[in-house]
């Protein structure tokens, strides 16, 4: 997996200002507008995102109520990087709000970028009716497609941020027994680790003791503070983190399935929406015309990368 060339450079510090304290008291990063830093990856400059032409056809597909007023509602749970930034001033940065703003102007509507709390919160409010999707990305799961539609766009995969050095030694889901891991409330890997913190007890082994938060930075302040002894999530915001850490983070597990398959992810929508086809359709433009390689590329995600969009592509 691709590590992000990048120490304390500036790149992706537009998050909250609370977050943003913490991450310059921790690793002494200054703080700097990504878009003053020049985008680059391990091959050299990265192509300029370009701006997309209104597409009547995907216009006219839109749900009548979008037609209406000329805006679409997309649900996040907060800063997820560098897929979805959040910075103080309430903007949004990273690589699902470059696919947004894209997709927005292909469409031809503002976006209207929704902050709510934890993935259950994003599902209910899209089954009310007060959301018309989660962009995330959100891992698509089969049982979670009894009641909603995905539209995946990426493919990740679930290690451990841990602090330098190791001290616990884990090197996989089964190495957690008798450790202290943090996780997002109401994801997948919450329920990987309370099963495994099962199956640790039904083998005799001391339990895992799970600590769940609502975001990412929490989450990861708990492994730098010395209250969990790692932070089991996708590793591309992991990464993020490590690399902001400034030494004092590192990864685990990396290379292994950590109770996990093939693993999709991608934007949520409500089950048999007209929404879906129609992203479906949308995403797969922006990837024949290079726009989501740029993104993908500007923000170090390319080995998250996958060859077409496609909808509840789970296996499992």
């Amino acid at each position: 997996m691709h590590i992000a060339q990048r120490r304390c450079s500036g790149r992706y510090t537009k998050i909250s200002a609370a977050t943003l304290t913490t991450l310059i008291a921790l690793t002494g990063c200054a703080a700097h507008d990504p878009d003053q830093v020049p985008q680059t990856d391990e091959t050299g400059p990265v192509a300029e995102v370009p701006t997309m032409e209104q597409n009547e056809e995907l216009h006219e597909r839109l749900p009548q109520e979008v037609l209406e007023s000329g805006s679409l509602i997309a649900a996040n749970s907060g800063s997820f990087p560098p897929y979805e930034i959040i910075g103080s001033d309430g903007s949004h940065s990273g690589a699902s709000a470059d696919l947004l703003t894209a997709l927005g102007q292909l469409w031809g509507v503002e976006i209207d970028h929704r902050t709510v709390d934890g993935l259950p919160s994003i599902l209910t409010g899209i089954s009310a009716g007060r959301y018309h999707m989660g962009f995330g990305p959100i891992g698509d799961f089969k049982e979670r497609q009894t009641e909603n539609d995905f539209v995946d766009f990426v493919q990740e995969f679930v290690v451990f941020a841990v602090p330098a050095g190791n001290p616990k030694n884990i090197t996989d889901l089964e190495s957690t027994c008798g450790t202290k891991i943090s996780v997002m409330a109401g994801g997948s890997a919450e329920r990987v680790i309370k099963e495994q913190s099962t199956t640790c007890m039904d083998s005799g082994n001391p339990a895992v003791e799970v600590m769940t938060f609502k975001d990412q930075p929490q989450a990861i302040l708990a492994v730098q503070s010395g209250r969990a002894d790692g932070f089991f999530s996708s590793q591309a915001p992991l990464t993020y983190f490590v690399e902001e850490a400034n030494g004092k983070l590192e990864l685990a597990g990396t290379g292994q399935a950590n109770g996990f398959d093939t693993l999709y992810q991608g934007a949520v929508v409500e089950k048999d929406s007209e929404l879906a086809p129609l992203l479906r359709d949308s995403l797969q433009v922006l990837f024949e015309n290079g726009t989501y390689e740029a993104i993908m590329a500007k923000w170090n995600l390319k080995d998250n990368m996958i060859e077409a969009p496609d909808m509840n592509m789970a296996v499992s």
